[in-house]
């Protein structure tokens, strides 16, 4: 590699507010996120590259535009919102997304999958990273523990706190996401906000020829939720989705949300854009010189 790349593979130490944000300002936030997905993934040599690149926008608008409550220097404090990755494969931009938060020195990006790291490949609530609510990857566990979280805030706490849980589009074709929708919605959990990133891609093609799970939309409203789409690369339609459902959390509603956000996968870098091919591999360095160019011409 040549100085200009040595250099554009550091992270910078700049971290960002949870106060609410213009949603323009949300824009230059997600590209550094997905900077940081390429920086850990090409020193790892091995991840995937195409859903957290493609989900960096939501994550953005999640931890950055006063949407979840929390404190990046207590993550245990009792009063924080909780997120649940159910894709849990999906590690690097929830990493990214903390370390620019302040919960963990951005440096530590850089340890992704190495021997003995906290950024294990999919998130291990036993490496004590800040952040991380409960070890995930088995798809279609994530949803049902993130509902389990909601049900003890609300009907056994009386609490207030809110639980927002993302799965892969192609997670619904697991039997067990849909018990646990059937039951955020038996149980009244307006406190709970199941975010499904619907990039229509999964590691052996797309959906439809996989295993279709159309209409995900008339399926949420079939089982109960107060269901709202949006555009994920969009930083004002994603608010307008996620204020939905803080509005309905305060009129207690009675009524889980689900936000269905159309995403490309490897949005922001030409070669991965809606490739499914890029849904499980890293880039190699020069890829990785090539879509840091790329992202460091965006916002």
């Amino acid at each position: 590699m040549d100085v200009a790349t040595k250099q554009s593979l550091d992270f910078n130490t700049t971290t960002f507010g949870n106060e609410r944000k213009d949603p323009q300002d949300l824009i230059p936030i997600a590209n550094e996120i997905r900077r940081d997905i390429i920086r850990s993934l090409v020193r790892a040599g091995s991840g995937h590259s195409g859903g957290p690149l493609g989900s960096a926008d939501i994550f953005a608008a999640l931890y950055f535009g006063g949407v979840m409550r929390y404190n990046p220097q207590d993550m245990h404090w009792d009063g924080r919102d909780r997120f649940v990755l159910s894709a849990g494969h999906m590690a690097p931009v929830l990493y990214a997304a903390l370390a620019n938060a302040g919960c963990f020195p951005k440096e530590e990006l850089g340890t992704l999958r190495k021997y003995n790291t906290r950024l294990q490949g999919h998130p291990g609530r036993d490496m004590h990273l800040p952040g991380i609510e409960t070890s995930s990857g088995s798809l279609g566990q994530g949803i049902s523990i993130a509902v389990g979280m909601a049900m003890s805030d609300k009907l056994v706490d009386g609490s207030d706190r809110r639980v927002f849980t993302l799965t892969g589009d192609g997670e619904l074709q697991e039997g067990s996401v849909w018990e646990a929708a059937m039951a955020a919605s038996h149980f009244g959990l307006d406190n709970f906000c199941w975010i499904i990133d619907n990039n229509d891609c999964q590691i052996d093609g797309r959906l439809p020829d996989v295993m279709n799970v159309y209409p995900i939309v008339d399926k949420c409203v079939a089982f109960g939720f107060d269901t709202i789409e949006v555009d994920g690369h969009d930083p004002a339609d994603l608010m307008r989705g996620f204020d939905h459902f803080l509005g309905n959390q305060a009129r207690g509603t009675g009524k889980p949300t689900a936000i269905v956000a159309k995403t490309y996968m490897g949005h922001g870098v030409s070669f991965m854009n809606d490739k499914f091919e890029w849904h499980g591999k890293p880039p190699s360095k020069d890829q990785a010189a090539e879509a840091l160019n790329e992202l460091a011409m965006m916002p």
